[in-house]
């Protein structure tokens, strides 16, 4: 398993971040390659994706994890967890940190992509980017 941690700083306060992380509608917003998000019940998410050139439905479930965490974990291929953590920098400035552990080879075998220390770089510029891309949505508001 490979695990990565980014985080942004972005211009809004935490209670901003925190409920936009929750409205999953949103994500195809600024997450790459997600084509359509909705909730459902019991705390489940339900994804469609695509990732070089292949589409797929991605199931994942969603807990908030004490003051400003969320973890969440697929319930299927491609096995993933992660977590977002939000945190006050302050009044009108907070930090999004994302943690994400996965299997680069069952990734690849999933999605194709690069492989070994290429595939692993990838997913890195992803994240970084869809941190970024979350940062530029809620800021323009």
């Amino acid at each position: 398993m490979s695990t990565l941690e980014l985080h942004v700083d972005i211009g809004v306060p935490v209670d901003t971040a925190w409920e936009t992380l929750h409205r999953v509608e949103n994500y195809p917003r600024f997450v790459e390659g997600v084509r359509g998000a909705r909730t459902e019940a019991g705390g489940r998410a339900h994804l469609d994706v695509e990732a070089g050139g292949r589409a797929r439905e991605v199931e994942a479930e969603l807990t908030d994890r004490g003051e400003h965490v969320m973890e969440w974990l697929t319930t299927g291929d491609p096995a993933m967890t992660g977590s977002f953590s939000v945190q006050p920098i302050d009044r009108d400035h907070t930090r999004i940190q994302a943690r994400l552990e996965y299997d680069p080879a069952t990734v690849r075998d999933i999605f194709g992509g690069p492989k070994g220390f290429a595939q692993t770089n990838a997913i890195e510029r992803l994240v970084r980017s869809d941190l970024e891309h979350f940062k530029e949505y809620l800021e323009r508001g």
